[in-house]
């Protein structure tokens, strides 16, 4: 079961995981940070090419979702910055939250490593996408480091009923 901890968004809106951002939507969820060096900088500039692909979906069919593994360092402000760094449209929502909170929602996600010590390195942090379709219970995950194709066949797979395949 999904969690319904509270987050802020990049603008400061006090929000519930599961009751305000993915009861009755589609929505990509991704883990980041804005101090990170690594994968995330990739990884936004793909979910960048995502969203210009999704055209008028996003934020109305589809949902995007990036929450901070830094909830210490990322404040909203901080969010809204890499918003902006990264070119992200109404329709995709940065998050931070307590540490608590961050831990609770990833892990109900499913985001996390078995290994407690590479778990709790967040420079190792998985470059999944996680993909879901709350209203039918479709869920999957794939590689932010897929091609842009795979990554939206991987949606669409998501988004459209299996009878209609």
């Amino acid at each position: 079961m999904l969690s319904n901890r509270t987050l802020w968004t990049h603008t400061g809106r006090k929000v519930h995981f599961y009751d305000d951002l993915v009861k009755g939507k589609i929505i990509t969820f991704n883990l980041a940070y804005t101090r990170c060096t690594g994968s995330c900088p990739t990884g936004f500039a793909k979910l960048a090419k995502l969203q210009e692909s999704l055209g008028e979906a996003l934020g109305r069919d589809v949902f995007m979702y990036t929450l901070s593994l830094d909830p210490e360092y990322d404040t909203p402000a901080r969010l809204r910055d890499a918003r902006e760094e990264y070119g992200a449209r109404e329709g995709w929502t940065f998050l931070t939250g307590t540490v608590d909170g961050v831990e609770e929602v990833r892990r109900s996600i499913g985001l996390y490593d078995l290994d407690p010590k590479v778990d709790a390195d967040r420079t190792q942090h998985s470059g999944l996408l996680v993909l879901g379709n709350d209203p039918v219970q479709r869920w999957t995950r794939v590689p932010l480091g897929f091609k842009i194709d795979q990554i939206e066949k991987a949606l669409f797979r998501v988004r459209e009923p299996a009878n209609n395949w």
